[in-house]
């Protein structure tokens, strides 16, 4: 007692001497509070000083915008003003055109009249010659005068260039009966001068005063040959195609210069209407360096072009390339998709993308595999993820444009550059696109498959060792970095990809009959053929003397928190059995996994020439035996023995392993916590839980003590992988089962497989299963009980209802106010460390305590 009591005043004095430097430090932390706050003070005068300067510099930005929106507006007039001025200046060049046309129109429409009027006074001639028979001797005179008769014809032209044509007004007179009825006719001036008269008046256009009238003379000859009447069409018709021309050529010109100005002051969502001016500018203009400007303006159309517009925008692209032929394509539109390469503003990357693809069809071939590939190796760097995908799925349409495959390693080295690009969109439009594209167009699958897997390989190897200790089974392992890890992950879907193409490369290359294959599968019949080794079947080989190696060589550098890869390598097998058939799941792909975990397997249907490679996948040493139950024994039981028609063969390699592997010459072992490891990554596959439990079950209601703690270790493992119905029917019986149990050790196994379905589940049925069976722990009264339901139940805290922390925390007041009985210095130190790590836990939990709890463990709480 005296003992006890020193014991006491000691502690007191040392609880006074803490409570002493506490208010020392209450005081400096006083100190340093009134410091911070004058410090804060000042900081925030400082603060609203910023704030109104920087109102002020908002009010001078708004005030400037101001300024710019007015000096925009003059622009906008002073610009329309100058658009009016072309629009007048164009409408006076047409109205000039209008009346060289109606002058045109005057001309034929006189020649016709005239004609006419000659026709009148040949008749005339003809009546008179009827009636005249006394005339001889005014012959001559009239004669005469008819030779001297003669019409003038004026064509104007809009150049100022006229043309005058003679016409005969009468024909030679031959008979003298004819001269005689000219002769004795009342024949006055004004008969022959009439076609004259109307003729100068037809051909005088007032409408034009800047043109010149020229006059020009011919005597016909007496022979009757009509004069030439077209003479003076032809060379208009030439001019009018030639002014028709000039026109166009000057309407494009106008339009070229017009649209760079009006693009900017036209809607955003509007500005594809604009694209058909555009493109027909493009076309026709003659100057290259607007053609660029007008070009620069097409791609720049829009500046962020969303989805539609972009294609809107490619569609023109597309058909201004068809129209202008592949050396306006090659010198004009690339050299724009060179430019906005490095653009800001990534949708337009993307637009110059989306054109390496629909443009390359018309450009030569020799071009496809240089510019526009290097364009798009160039955009499989880019940061947006938006970018590289569309540069992935345009590089899988521009492939089948190649001439050659001279450039075929440099694709297949973007291909698995894109393939571990980090973004999960990118991966998807390699793995779906651009692999079959380069499979089909390379033809060189099989130097893709060992490309593939050294990859898969390496990018594990690179990875530093779990430890540093040579020999031991941690330096076999790698601790895989994030880049890493995603690499070996999207590599192994790639693999899961080209399965089916490694499938039918088998089958077409399969040296014997082509019935020996039914639907993809490989029957026993064709796998005896094979393994008779009289020829060769390479591709059919690589997968099972090629891939699984690998594989096993792979998982057996992933730690035991690797679930995801060694998920997709299961995966990856299961995948395998169902592609290849059931003869090869049990003939050739089990024999293999069999052998690399430990056991003996049947080589009957491997060829002799091969047997060696098999069975050196064999561990050779216990380290290597204990890494392959680890890493290789997970793969046996859920992808290979996991397949839909090995599920009867499961259940008994589960049973030899898990209870007729623990009776070795009657006595029994535990488990490995490589084989435990084993079992759970088979319990994340939920389609196993029901044949594990009733295995478990089976080592639950043994007579076997150490079976009893596999089942309580197994259990507690399991717990993650269920649901709180599996748990209430399955589980809590075990292992209320195994806590009655009177073996003290597998009574204290199954605490902690309590506290994880503690920490696990939140069910208030479940917890109220939980406390009871705590507080039957708790009355056997012995130190292991109680330390070991104290950790268990501490484990549980942070993910716990406030029940069970209220249930803890009343067991922790109630066992620290209870007088230790125990004279071991060992037993009450790990007794009082048990409970410093629940208060822990529970103040971590942020579970707020009266002062008169907190003063009973403070003891405990300084520890």
């Amino acid at each position: 007692m005296l003992q006890e009591k020193i014991a006491m005043l000691r502690e007191n004095e040392s609880l006074l001497k803490a409570n002493e430097s506490l208010n020392i430090e209450k005081e400096s932390l006083l100190k340093n509070k009134e410091v911070s706050e004058g410090q804060i003070s000042a900081l925030t005068k400082s603060l609203e000083a910023l704030h109104k300067d920087l109102k002020d510099r908002e009010k001078l930005v708004q005030d400037l915008r101001k300024t710019l929106e007015h000096q925009r507006k003059e622009l906008n007039d002073c610009r329309a003003e100058i658009t009016a001025l072309k629009m007048h200046i164009e409408g006076s060049r047409s109205s000039q055109n209008v009346v060289a046309m109606d002058v045109d129109v005057v001309q034929s429409r006189s020649l016709e009249k005239y004609k006419e009027e000659i026709k009148a006074l040949q008749m005339e001639i003809e009546r008179l010659k009827a009636k005249s028979t006394n005339a001889p001797d005014s012959v001559g005179s009239v004669y005469s005068e008819c030779m001297q008769t003669e019409e003038k014809v004026v064509e104007v032209d809009q150049n100022k260039i006229v043309i005058s044509h003679p016409v005969s007004m009468v024909e030679v007179v031959n008979s003298e009966e004819e001269a005689q009825s000219l002769a004795t006719h009342a024949l006055d001036d004004n008969t022959i001068k009439q076609p004259e008269e109307v003729s100068q008046e037809a051909f005088t256009s007032p409408s034009n005063e800047n043109n010149a009238l020229e006059n020009s003379e011919s005597i016909p000859e007496q022979n009757d040959e009509p004069p030439p009447e077209d003479s003076g069409l032809n060379p208009k018709s030439g001019s009018l195609r030639g002014e028709a021309d000039k026109t166009g050529l000057g309407t494009i010109q106008i339009l070229a210069d017009a649209l760079p100005k009006i693009v900017p002051y036209v809607l955003i969502n509007h500005r594809e209407e604009l694209l058909p001016l555009i493109m027909c500018a493009i076309e026709r203009h003659p100057d290259g360096s607007t053609r660029d400007s007008l070009t620069h303006t097409l791609f720049n159309l829009i500046k962020r072009p969303d989805e539609k517009q972009r294609k809107i925008i490619m569609d023109a692209c597309v058909t201004l390339a068809k129209n202008v032929g592949e050396m306006r394509t090659e010198m004009e539109l690339l050299p724009q998709c060179w430019e906005q390469i490095n653009h800001m503003y990534e949708e337009r990357r993307l637009l110059v993308a989306q054109s390496c693809g629909e443009l390359a069809e018309f450009v030569r071939p020799e071009i496809r595999d240089s510019l526009i590939l290097s364009i798009v190796q160039q955009l499989i760097e880019d940061s947006a993820t938006v970018v590289r995908e569309a540069a992935a799925r345009n590089l899988a349409l521009l492939l089948p444009l190649f001439p050659n495959l001279d450039k075929y390693f440099k694709v297949e080295d973007l291909m698995f550059q894109l393939v571990c690009d980090p973004s999960g969109v990118v991966v998807e439009t390699t793995l779906k696109d651009l692999l079959p594209a380069v499979i089909n167009w390379g033809n060189k699958f099989d130097h893709i498959l060992r490309v593939l897997l050294s990859y898969i390989l390496s990018s594990a190897q690179r990875c530093p060792p779990l430890s540093g200790v040579e020999g031991s089974m941690e330096s076999q392992l790698r601790v895989l970095g994030e880049r890493e890890r995603w690499n070996i992950e999207v590599l192994l879907r790639m693999l899961v990809e080209l399965l089916p193409f490694v499938q039918q490369n088998a089958i077409e290359t399969c040296p014997f009959s082509s019935a020996s294959v039914s639907k993809g599968a490989f029957p026993s019949s064709l796998l005896e053929l094979y393994a008779g080794g009289h020829v060769d079947w390479p591709t059919f080989e690589w997968m099972h003397t090629n891939c699984f190696p690998d594989l096993i060589q792979l998982v057996c550098m992933l730690p035991q928190k690797e679930d995801n890869l060694r998920n997709r390598v299961t995966k990856f097998l299961l995948a395998v059995s169902e592609q290849f058939g059931d003869s090869y799941l049990t003939h050739i792909m089990l024999p293999v996994f069999l052998v690399a975990v430990g056991d003996n397997a049947d080589l009957t249907y491997f060829p002799s020439t091969i047997h060696s490679r098999i069975k050196g996948l064999k561990p050779k040493t216990a380290v290597a035996e204990k890494l392959a139950t680890m890493c290789v024994l997970p793969l046996v039981l859920a992808g290979v023995l996991g397949s839909p028609s090995k599920h009867e063969q499961l259940a008994d390699y589960l049973r030899k392993l898990l209870v007729e592997g623990t009776m070795k010459e009657n006595h029994s072992v535990k488990l490995s916590a490589e084989t435990v490891n084993a079992v759970r990554f088979l319990c994340t596959f939920e389609e196993y839980h029901g044949m594990v439990f009733n295995i478990l079950w089976e080592m639950v209601v043994s007579s076997n003590l150490d079976m009893k703690i596999n089942a309580a270790n197994l259990l507690k493992v399991i717990v993650p992988y269920i649901d709180a119905k599996v748990a209430s029917t399955h589980v809590l019986p075990a292992l209320v089962t195994l806590g009655s149990d009177q073996n003290l050790n597998v009574k204290y196994a199954s605490i902690d497989a309590f506290g994880a379905v503690a920490q696990h589940f939140k069910n208030d049925m479940i917890v109220d299963k939980i406390r009871v069976q705590m507080d039957a722990f708790l009355e056997d009264g012995s130190h292991e009980a109680t330390v070991a339901v104290v950790r268990s139940l501490v484990v549980a805290v942070p993910h716990a209802t406030d029940r069970l922390r209220d249930y803890l925390l009343s067991k922790i007041f109630h066992l620290s106010a209870m007088p230790t009985s125990s004279s071991d210095v060992m037993r009450r130190r790990e007794r009082a460390n048990a409970f410093c790590e629940s208060i822990r836990a529970l103040d971590a939990a942020d579970l707020l305590l009266p002062m008169s709890e907190t003063s009973c463990y403070l003891p405990y709480k300084t520890c």
